[in-house]
């Protein structure tokens, strides 16, 4: 009763198109109303206080802040430069400038959003003035924007590793980085393909950028994640410690090396900055109550049996996973997805003899490809609001990168080596 009631009223409240953090929230105190123990009333509080007072968690708020830093710094233009100087050559190089532009802002700033924005306000009207197409032009940088969320400093890792508990931030950071890459570059291909066959940008007159001086320009910030990571892999510092680097770092480029944030522009980004943290952290806090629920009725343990009892195949019931997944994603976004189905799907993954730091690339990948469909996606919503585009139309656009993504979500699952064969360099 208590698990139809959870899942009636979630999707009663989604409807009402009431706020993700507040509808799981709602939906988890009915549920507990309807056990009817007091003791469980008590724990949604602490479940929730518990769950933001955490070292690693302190690492969010801090790469929110540099990659808002960074966003309203300049950064998003002189990569787009330094991406221009590599591909911009090619036929059809813009849709390649933006793909690349998006993975670099992404890995970091560590938002799929903010590339979305940053990067989509200044290329989808270059790409409209050389006649791209207007959909394809945001689907572009719909799909270019997710690759962060696996290339590494990324928040979505930070999340999984806090409920996966056991999971090394900086192994989940190193297993991200082919698969992001990977992404990235089937993504690109499918640009080729769509251009090649649309006949987009076939004149590349006015995209040659001399690649030395764009370098030197992009390199104090292409200098954060060789910091970052390198700190972090060589064992110098934590992620959290990482991120606070990144904020320093962020801070003097924005403001002393770049000098685009003055003194009084300052307190408007860390405002900004507190405000998405705000979100993100009461979406932690309500979702880690929702999934403490679950575990607690043994949730976790019923599905498990259930799909292993479907079939003993693990490519089948991975399979049921990435489709379960997939369509979460449609409704929900990545950081409550994370909180509430790690729990659920994990034990299973491991039953499977499936290693966490696999499976949680394969969890993130997914749930990235929700970011960019309706009628939730995030990303999806942001770029057709900055290229003033429709969704339905957009979506049409997306055909090829949905296919694209899954392919490469299909080889993540199936290929581990992809995840783990930089982590277990490291070992």
């Amino acid at each position: 009763m208590f698990l139809a009631i959870l899942i009636i009223a979630f999707i009663c409240l989604l409807l009402l198109e009431v706020p993700i953090a507040f509808a799981v929230g709602i939906a988890t105190l009915l549920a507990a109303i309807s056990l009817g123990d007091t003791d469980v009333l008590q724990n949604i509080a602490s479940d929730m206080a518990n769950s933001v007072s955490s070292f690693s968690l302190l690492a969010i708020p801090f790469f929110i802040l540099a990659g808002d830093l960074m966003g309203a710094g300049g950064l998003a233009r002189r990569l787009i430069n330094f991406a221009s100087a590599l591909v911009g050559r090619i036929p059809g190089g813009l849709s390649l400038v933006n793909t690349l532009t998006c993975m670099l802002f992404g890995s970091i700033s560590g938002s799929a959003a903010a590339a979305v924005s940053s990067i989509g306000n200044t290329l989808i009207p270059e790409m409209n003035k050389k006649n791209y197409g207007k959909d394809f032009n945001v689907a572009v940088t719909t799909a270019g924007s997710i690759t962060g969320l696996l290339i590494p400093p990324s928040n979505s890792m930070i999340v999984y590793a806090v409920v996966a508990s056991g999971v090394s931030i900086s192994s989940l950071f190193l297993a991200g980085i082919v698969p992001g890459l990977l992404l990235g570059f089937v993504l690109m291909v499918t640009c080729l393909i769509v251009c090649k066959k649309k006949g987009y940008g076939q004149d590349t007159t006015g995209q040659t950028v001399e690649f030395v001086p764009a370098f030197l320009s992009a390199l104090p910030s292409l200098m954060l994640v060789v910091i970052v990571l390198g700190g972090i892999f060589a064992g110098w510092f934590t992620a959290t410690e990482a991120s606070a680097i990144a904020v320093v770092w962020s801070l003097l480029l924005a403001c002393v090396c770049y000098r685009e944030i003055s003194l009084k522009e300052l307190p408007a980004v860390i405002a900004r900055s507190a405000r998405t943290t705000g979100v993100v952290l009461f979406l932690v806090a309500a979702s880690s109550a929702m999934s403490q629920l679950l575990t607690a009725e043994q949730v976790p343990q019923l599905v498990s049996a259930t799909l292993l009892s479907l079939s003993d195949n693990p490519i089948v019931i991975l399979l049921i996973i990435n489709i379960a997944l997939l369509l979460v994603g449609t409704f929900m976004d990545i950081t409550p997805a994370i909180l509430i189905f790690t729990p659920i799907f994990l034990p299973v993954a491991i039953d499977l003899g499936m290693d966490p730091i696999h499976f949680g690339i394969l969890l993130i990948a997914n749930l990235s490809i929700g970011l960019c469909t309706p009628p939730v996606g995030t990303c999806l919503f942001v770029g057709c609001s900055v290229g003033k585009a429709k969704i339905a139309e957009v979506s049409r656009a997306m055909l090829p990168f949905y296919i694209a993504m899954i392919l490469v979500l299909v080889a993540i699952t199936y290929i581990p080596s992809i995840s783990l064969w930089l982590p277990s360099l490291f070992e």
